[in-house]
């Protein structure tokens, strides 16, 4: 049976207060972390800007048509402060407000590549995921990426201000199968399961149980998670009939998973 769909956005706490009407563009935005508007100047709006950070992606190692061709199509530059547009298409982390930062864009196309490497994907080269969960909207340019190798994407983000931001960065792409709700991510998002993957922003001393619970089976979770020196290491999780199979890879630095709405 066909499941409802939220519209854009839901919140997923009734006793939350209530999101921030949107206001007009010309209005001061009554959030901190301020949407970013970046008029698309020559120099970042060229495809040719996009082109050159695909090849230094496919020459670091990334190597799924999929994963560069979602890299390619979306403009960065739309995603960060005014401030640091010049910087938008280099591979580092930025700032977006709130003490968060948005990936940088080698960390976007790994995780999205592994993501992609689900068991249920297996042999289909040219597949595409089914419903995705994303944990941590950020300013939402990782959503926007997803919405090209997924059906959907529901992406959940605890912090008002950056729910408020990535819902007016994504507001002009028009993205009917992204779906962002204001909410608790370590809870997940029950209503929309099963997902054929689950990926994540945040990292906390382990993937909570809720997200294996909402998975489907054959799909894959990756996150960051706590490594046994002490730091951070991605994490695969990949659900069968008979369970799940956990495999440790790389070191990497995410802020913390954390509870609740701010």
């Amino acid at each position: 049976m066909t499941r409802p769909r939220p519209t854009f956005p839901v919140r997923l706490t009734p006793a939350s207060p209530a999101p921030v009407p949107a206001r007009p563009a010309a209005a001061k935005p009554p959030m901190p972390a301020r949407p970013a508007v970046v008029s698309a100047t020559p120099a970042m709006a060229s495809e040719a800007v996009r082109a050159r950070m695909v090849q230094k992606l496919a020459a670091q190692g990334i190597a799924d048509a999929r994963v560069l061709r979602a890299m390619g199509a979306v403009e960065r530059h739309r995603f960060v402060d005014s401030a640091l547009v010049n910087q938008a298409y280099e591979d580092t982390s930025l700032p977006i407000g709130l003490g968060q930062t948005i990936s940088k864009p080698n960390v976007v196309a790994r995780m999205i590549e592994l993501l992609l490497g689900a068991p249920a994907l297996a042999g289909q080269p040219q597949g595409r995921l089914g419903r995705v969960m994303e944990i941590g909207t950020g300013c939402g340019y990782q959503a926007a990426v997803l919405s090209h190798v997924a059906g959907e994407v529901y992406s959940i983000e605890r912090l008002r201000g950056l729910h408020e931001r990535a819902r007016a960065n994504l507001r002009p792409f028009r993205l009917a199968t992204v779906h962002l709700l204001l909410g608790d991510g370590r809870l997940g998002y029950a209503k929309g399961a099963p997902y054929a993957a689950i990926i994540a922003a945040a990292g906390g001393e382990d993937v909570p149980a809720e997200w294996i619970e909402q998975l489907a089976v054959g799909g894959r979770i990756v996150a960051p998670t706590v490594s046994p020196n002490g730091g951070q290491a991605l994490v695969i999780i990949d659900k069968n009939v008979r369970g799940i199979q956990r495999r440790m890879l790389e070191a990497v630095h995410f802020v913390p998973l954390k509870s609740g709405i701010a």
